[in-house]
């Protein structure tokens, strides 16, 4: 206890600040409790003080806390205070905010505080975990909101209850009148985070500035490690941190509980020369029996495990050539019908090109007296042309046919008019 007079003085230790510093003063801090005669409106003046000198700061800056809210304004090693109600001050050096000095309760016992049952936690993903903590205020505050949180900003806090990644996960269990247990089901690896519990009452909210619990999500994983005999192998149950409460790890092989296995803590023993010992394995803990690790595979199972994979890839390239198959089918089918479609277009353009054959057939189905008829009317050169089934001959037109009895069988007449130049004239 520091005391001078005419003023008092409440100084408040920090021995410190960096991890190099700490090893050298000690991690252990001291505060000097407050008089119990000190009544209020008794200004008094608060000290952070190290029994140390920090080495990387000799001259820090000051940072001061008060009833879980972290103080800005204040910056120097000494803070005056009037005492007014039950507040609990602590400090900390600038750079070095993480270590605290413990709080302390200026004015009688009943100071507000937050204490957290755990300070880290370590779970599975897909399990459910309990956050707890205990909180105090003098007798004449009631209390009027509680939340927990993970979230923050200046001022500001989320609501677990009312953030959407926590929809139906979360739950706040009252301990005791002043206890409050934070539920959180289904853990997924990115609700590994800080949290915070907070209260408000009639006189004083309680801040954030507090660390609170710190929470890691981590799975399981099977490692194989050779053994320290010959033959000998070793499979470690792990985890990305130590599991809270110190589990009991259980082992699987080929999805069947082991019984007696030969195990010690996350530890399970193989023979690699012991057939017996050859399987698939996995691993969990008591409690959570349906969260295991992967299947990891030991002994002659891997050569199997080598099979399926290698019938896949078999499978994968078979699905590869049957679709290069049907996509080269659909390629040659549409070749073949646009190869169609441009030979029709091609002999129905020479069809529209040659009119003059169509106006022959038309005039072989003319009755021959007519023809002749046309022929004498007009002062023109006339010719004609025999059309073989094979092949066409042109001929002058006073040729007559040689066997017109067999007109119809082989031949087919027909006549072309043109008109003549000199009867132009």
């Amino acid at each position: 206890m520091a005391l001078r007079k005419p003023g008092r003085v409440f100084v408040v230790f920090l021995l410190s600040m960096a991890a190099n510093t700490a090893t050298r003063c000690g991690q252990q801090s001291q505060v000097m409790v407050p008089p119990t005669n000190v009544v209020k409106g008794q200004e008094v003046t608060l000290t952070c003080s190290n029994t140390c000198t920090l080495s990387d700061n000799p001259n820090p800056t000051y940072i001061w806390y008060k009833n879980g809210h972290r103080l800005d304004e204040h910056i120097s090693q000494q803070y005056p205070i009037h005492i007014y109600y039950s507040d609990i001050y602590s400090c900390a050096v600038k750079g070095h905010e993480d270590l605290l000095s413990p709080a302390v309760c200026v004015h009688g016992q009943s100071c507000l505080n937050v204490t957290y049952t755990k300070r880290s936690i370590c779970a599975l993903k897909g399990s459910t975990v309990d956050i707890t903590c205990t909180y105090r205020h003098p007798s004449w505050h009631n209390v009027t909101e509680v939340s927990w949180f993970n979230k923050w900003e200046t001022g500001v806090t989320t609501d677990l209850i009312q953030d959407p990644e926590y929809a139906g996960r979360v739950k706040y269990h009252p301990t005791t009148d002043k206890g409050s247990t934070l539920r959180i089901t289904d853990l997924r690896e990115s609700d590994s985070a800080e949290y915070k519990f907070r209260f408000t009452t009639t006189e004083v909210k309680w801040g954030y500035s507090f660390p609170g619990t710190t929470l890691i999500v981590t799975d399981l994983q099977v490692k194989e490690t050779p053994g320290t005999e010959e033959g000998k192998v070793t499979l470690t149950c792990i985890t990305t941190c130590t599991l809270t409460d110190n589990p009991t790890y259980i082992w699987y092989k080929n999805g069947q509980l082991l019984t007696n296995p030969n195990t010690q803590d996350n530890f399970l023993y193989l023979d690699q020369i012991s057939s017996g010992d050859a399987g698939s394995y996995s691993c969990g803990v008591e409690g959570y029996e349906n969260l295991r690790s992967p299947v990891t595979f030991f002994g002659e199972p891997k050569s199997l495990k080598n099979a399926v994979v290698g019938i896949i890839v078999v499978i994968l390239i078979l699905i590869l050539c049957l679709f290069g198959f049907v996509w080269f089918r659909k390629k040659a089918s549409k070749s073949t019908s646009d190869t169609r479609d441009r030979r029709d277009t091609v002999e129905n353009g020479q069809r529209d090109s040659n009119p003059v054959y169509d106006n022959i057939s038309g005039m072989t189905m003319a009755p021959i007296a007519a023809q002749r008829a046309i022929t004498d009317e007009q002062d023109d050169i006339t010719y004609a042309s025999i059309q073989h089934r094979n092949q066409e001959v042109p001929l002058d037109s006073t040729v007559p046919p040689s066997h017109p009895q067999k007109q119809d069988e082989d031949f087919q007449y027909a006549t072309v008019k043109f008109n003549s130049p000199s009867a132009a004239q």
